[in-house]
């Protein structure tokens, strides 16, 4: 939002020299005023530098919808939290899904901010030496994803998206080795030291053992 007022503003600015220019631009003495190309530059300038992050901000939505509609076998929608929504957060969650009236989950998440830079430098990136934040956001994705597709407990959301980390990374962009490098990375690093309501049935055999190809043990 704030990007937003900023380039509306800044792109009305210069649209207001500009008009007052052409209403003023012959005095009484039939003199032509010089155009004011510095106002309007700086102007734009400006807006510039509010545009091309609102760009950037929709071109990772952009990649985080499709991949996750992948996994999901259907549209859903991914959202990034803007700076303004994070600066009245105290929400410790890296990613949020709304449940409905009925219980159900919405195919729409939020990311927060920070997990978004996060993502955001991580696609704009190799991808073969992630950090472990980036890792954790790549993740966020997918257990995000989980409670979209209908999956209410976190611990099994858990468990489902651990399996499907690799498929999101290369959804994502991500080469299979990177990918699974990434999976097994969270599933090693991260996952043990998750809350006590994530964890448990996951892994060879558990309750929540899909099977999957992707799985990173």
């Amino acid at each position: 939002m704030l990007l937003a007022l900023g380039l509306i503003g800044f792109l009305a600015l210069a649209a207001s020299i500009v008009v007052r220019w052409l209403n003023r631009r012959v005095d009484s003495l039939g003199r032509i005023a010089p155009f004011p190309r510095i106002s309007v530059v700086v102007s734009l300038g400006l807006a510039l530098c509010f545009g091309i992050p609102m760009l950037v901000e929709a071109w990772v939505e952009h990649q985080l919808e499709d991949a996750a509609g992948e996994i999901a076998g259907g549209p859903v929608q991914v959202n990034c939290q803007s700076l303004g929504q994070a600066f009245v957060d105290v929400g410790p969650e890296l990613g949020f899904v709304a449940w409905g009236p009925d219980g159900v989950p919405e195919r729409s998440t939020l990311i927060k901010f920070g997990a978004c830079g996060n993502l955001r430098a991580w696609l704009g990136s190799a991808k073969a030496t992630p950090s472990l934040d980036q890792v954790i956001a790549v993740h966020v994705v997918t257990h995000e994803t989980m409670h979209m597709v209908g999956i209410t407990d976190e611990a099994r959301a858990e468990c489902a998206a651990v399996q499907r980390d690799a498929a999101m990374a290369t959804a994502l962009g991500a080469s299979p080795r990177e990918a699974q490098a990434l999976a097994r990375r969270y599933w090693t690093e991260v996952y043990p030291r998750m809350p006590d309501n994530y964890v448990g049935g996951c892994g060879p055999g558990g309750t929540y053992d899909e099977r999957l190809p992707t799985a990173p043990w």
